[in-house]
């Protein structure tokens, strides 16, 4: 059996989303070096702070104040911190409680090992040396011997939670997050075999032993009967166009020129269609029927694009079933 292909993959965007009063006012106010949270009617503080109650589901606004140190209520420690996470060096997962508040905060605990992380452990915030108004303003906690009662705060934070207005000048409106996801992807056999032969400029897909219909590019099973799919069939290289569409927008580090059409293409001998792109062709010629062939380019795995071939228009009775 051939080796199976694996290859490394990346998913990423930036999610845009616009924040609402209580939001801003939280990120703001980390941008200042205040942390605020949010209390219910029933005289519950919670941090990060919310809109709606989770337990009456009615709105909040009643903003506060709280210090910016804490005990942390629970930990797991992070052996092998991966990219983006808050340090660089082995640190504590923690959910502290800052004084003042009802609920807890996640965040990163900068501490030199498992052991010196605890349960019920006093910590503070350090604060970022740049800020922008987002969760990282608090570059993370750290613990913190708490100075005796009589000394009074040695910060000029709040002991207790005090009413805020929630406005600051250049409020934070909005926030950009991104998305990444990393993974390492493997075809499987049957698409493993598939993109081996596109290698070598032919398309194959497999038969189901029960419907004995031809699906490309392969599952390893069929998905009408569920059985699995052994049998390869060699199809095209030509094809049909069954639907398509126009693309006006141009994708990011893509090098095709606006407008173009994708489109769905029945293979001769498939009962699948796969997309590809059509060339070859001024984009407002394109058509349900056209008949098409690949292209290929020097080195490629797969067609560059598939172009008209010349020949009349199929019937659309000959692929209505692959619309």
């Amino acid at each position: 059996m051939p080796e199976v292909l694996k290859a490394p993959l990346v998913v990423e965007f930036p999610f845009t989303r616009s924040v609402g009063p209580v939001q801003s006012a939280f990120l703001t106010g980390l941008r200042e070096r205040v942390v605020l949270g949010v209390r219910t009617s029933d005289g519950r503080t919670l941090v990060p702070p919310v809109e709606y109650d989770p337990v009456t589901a009615e709105e909040i606004r009643d903003l506060v104040e709280v210090a910016p140190t804490g005990t942390v209520t629970t930990w797991a420690w992070n052996h092998a911190p991966r990219r983006d996470q808050p340090l660089d060096t082995p640190f504590a997962w923690a959910l502290v409680r800052l004084d003042g508040a009802d609920t807890a905060l996640l965040h990163a605990l900068d501490a030199p090992g498992p052991d010196a992380v605890h349960t019920g452990m006093r910590v503070r915030v350090r604060w970022a040396g740049e800020r922008t108004g987002a969760i990282t303003d608090i570059a993370c906690f750290e613990p913190y011997d708490d100075a005796p009662k009589d000394s009074g705060p040695d910060d000029g934070s709040p002991a207790e939670p005090a009413h805020h207005t929630g406005r600051f000048e250049d409020p934070i409106t909005g926030i950009v997050a991104a998305a990444r996801l990393d993974y390492t992807y493997s075809p499987g056999r049957a698409q493993t075999a598939y993109i081996n032969a596109l290698a070598e400029q032919r398309n194959v897909g497999e038969r189901c032993p029960s419907c004995r219909k031809v699906y490309v590019p392969p599952r390893g099973a069929c998905p009408t009967c569920g059985v699995a799919t052994l049998e390869q069939v060699e199809v095209g290289p030509g094809g049909t166009v069954t639907t398509f569409c126009i693309v006006n927008i141009k994708a990011k580090n893509l090098d095709i020129e606006v407008p173009y059409v994708y489109a769905h293409i029945a293979l001769d001998g498939a009962d699948l269609a796969l997309h590809a792109r059509i060339g070859g062709i001024p984009y407002d010629q394109v058509r349900m029927g056209l008949r098409v062939e690949p292209v290929w380019t020097q080195g490629s795995r797969f067609p560059d694009h598939y172009r008209p071939t010349g020949e009349p228009d199929a019937d659309y009775d000959t692929y209505r079933e692959l619309l």
